[in-house]
């Protein structure tokens, strides 16, 4: 532990979480590296599988303990005290003080994150007499203020509700009044507004927005969409096959992605070919949108090279002989590419 009040908020080094299991070992994350500002958004993107989940659940330390599960690396945390603290190495009742405290998690679905056998209003109010000692009545008065805050209709009704009376995007609410009772310098977000109709998720994500604006947290959001990144980050690590393979700004990475699985991701966006069409002069007309071929490939048997060579159109006979290393690839930019440093990946046209 020491004093660090200029520190990151998060500094996540080498991060790595294996499984063993009867079939072999499962890299799930691998040698994960990234830093999250004070006040500022990062997003954690990559396709189903890519070990974002993982990697919140190993930061939170809510993996099952067993002997089968094997979790390294560093995640340096710095609290509101300013002091920097190793989130997997704390002893298990410090680390119980922080989460739900210090960081909070919204998990992806709220049905079964919400206990079916307690009111909305109690589940918070737990949250709150255990990390800010209130009695009973101050932390329903408590709970209440967060249903207000998080704009529930009829907040005091809902108070005493249980998670299955109330709607897909209410129950998604409350997850975020419970994630916010106690103020969080930290919040992670595991795909909030997944499940959510197009105009619900906007009202959460606006709504995200505003609680940062007012209380200065960070936020992980952790995505699969990139129309929300582009929107809601500061800033961005897109994760393949349990590795970052590229970070940067946001802007820059949409401006100029260098990481040939970036491009693909980019290039499957509908508005990003039109982009493209209206550059080389096409006129709209049917078109098959662009999707990468292939798939990720099993975390059991994992090719010895870069593990995106067997989907890349840009691949090298030495791609196949050993992971890249992640390097820089401009200010504040770093991309997991042997072919980056020779400025030689060409975007998809």
């Amino acid at each position: 532990m020491n004093s660090n009040p200029t520190a990151l908020r998060l500094d996540v080094r080498n991060l790595s979480t294996f499984f063993n299991t009867d079939e072999g070992l499962i890299r799930s994350v691998a040698d994960v590296s990234f830093s999250i500002r004070p006040g500022k958004t990062t997003a954690l993107v990559g396709e189903s599988g890519s070990g974002k989940s993982v990697t919140s659940l190993s930061l939170m330390r809510l993996l099952s303990r067993t002997d089968s599960t094997q979790v390294s690396g560093q995640a340096l945390f710095t609290n509101r005290a300013g002091e920097t603290l190793d989130l997997l190495a704390l002893p298990e009742p410090a680390m119980r003080r922080i989460r739900g405290n210090e960081i909070a998690m919204i998990f992806q679905e709220p049905m079964t994150s919400l206990n079916p056998v307690f009111t909305v209003g109690e589940q918070i109010a737990e949250s709150v007499r255990l990390h800010l000692g209130l009695d009973r009545t101050a932390a329903l008065a408590h709970a209440l203020r967060m249903l207000e805050l998080v704009e529930i209709p009829a907040a005091a009704q809902r108070l005493h509700e249980y998670p299955h009376q109330l709607s897909g995007g209410m129950r998604q609410r409350v997850m975020i009044a419970l994630a916010m009772a106690c103020n969080p310098t930290l919040l992670i977000a595991d795909e909030p507004t997944t499940a959510l109709d197009v105009t619900i998720q906007a009202q959460i994500l606006e709504l995200m927005r505003r609680l940062q604006r007012e209380t200065g947290m960070s936020i992980l959001f952790i995505t699969h969409n990139l129309g929300v990144v582009a929107h809601h980050a500061d800033d961005v690590a897109v994760m393949y096959a349990g590795r970052i393979v590229e970070s940067a700004p946001v802007r820059a990475l949409f401006a100029s992605p260098q990481h040939p699985y970036t491009q693909g991701l980019l290039a499957c966006l509908p508005a990003q070919q039109r982009k493209r069409e209206l550059a080389n002069g096409e006129t709209r007309g049917k078109r098959r949108l662009y999707a990468i071929r292939g798939q990720v490939s099993s975390p059991l048997s994992p090719p010895p090279g870069c593990a995106f060579e067997p989907r890349c159109d840009h691949a090298l006979a030495a791609c196949k002989e050993a992971m890249p290393a992640l390097e820089s690839a401009g200010p504040q930019r770093a991309a997991r590419c042997i072919r980056v440093s020779e400025a030689a990946v060409t975007e998809i046209a």
